[in-house]
């Protein structure tokens, strides 16, 4: 099976202070791996390292099978992996319109006119919206502008960190629904969520994450009994 992500051995951390250690995992493309662990585990440090934001101390991180370990984040963004980040992911001093045109930077040049066209094709709001500033929309609204570049531009990879955080339900159902059509286009997804049953339901099979090493890895419908000393009752399980 070929890998859109792979972490091999991945240790890092912030100075001295070493987040996570020997993490291994990958995801192919089309599938879709839930990373969970209880909070400070380094499930969003992992997110950082795999899209470049925090450099590795050892160990590689590879995309589509090429080495992409201590390139910038601009340059891994270009070989096909999204990070959206916990929170809301989006420029809130710029426009709807200008956000948009932010993520389909990595886009030939040729196609970036058509992409915003399509997402606000695709996304009504976001066009009747498309002067407004991104911080004056709802958060259910700035989390699907965050992810309307990549329902229009799928890339390779989709790491999403903590989407359900502060939405309604109605919303986190469309932004799942949005993932779950993002798995079916090909895109590898590596979703990082608190809400365990939701991201187990959409994972084909689950990491979890404890004191910043893997304690579990395999199919998403064990993961709930396999992992229930390490995620505790905080994680709902």
């Amino acid at each position: 099976m070929s890998e859109a992500l792979a972490l091999r051995a991945v240790s890092a951390g912030y100075g001295p202070f070493k987040a996570i250690f020997d993490v291994s995992f990958s995801v192919a493309p089309g599938e879709v791996i839930a990373l969970l662990g209880p909070n400070g585990a380094g499930k969003s440090t992992v997110a950082r390292v795999a899209s470049g934001l925090v450099p590795v101390t050892s160990g590689e991180v590879l995309i589509d099978g090429e080495e992409v370990t201590g390139r910038p984040a601009n340059q891994i963004r270009r070989r096909g992996l999204l990070h959206v980040p916990e929170g809301r992911g989006v420029f809130g001093s710029l426009s709807v319109e200008e956000n948009l045109k932010v993520a389909f930077l990595a886009q030939p040049r040729s196609i970036r006119r058509q992409c915003l066209a399509e997402a606000f094709a695709r996304f009504p709001l976001l066009k009747e919206r498309q002067s407004q500033r991104a911080a004056t929309l709802s958060g259910g609204q700035q989390r699907l502008l965050s992810l309307a570049g990549a329902l229009v531009a799928p890339p390779t990879v989709l790491v999403a960190d903590e989407l359900s955080l502060g939405l309604a339900p109605n919303v986190l159902d469309e932004i799942y629904g949005s993932l779950a059509e993002l798995a079916s286009r090909g895109t590898a997804l590596v979703v990082i969520e608190q809400q365990t049953d939701r991201a187990l339901a959409l994972a084909d099979r689950a990491v979890v994450i404890s004191h910043g090493r893997i304690a579990y890895e395999g199919p998403a419908a064990e993961a709930t009994a396999a992992a229930a000393d390490h995620l505790g009752r905080a994680e709902g399980l």
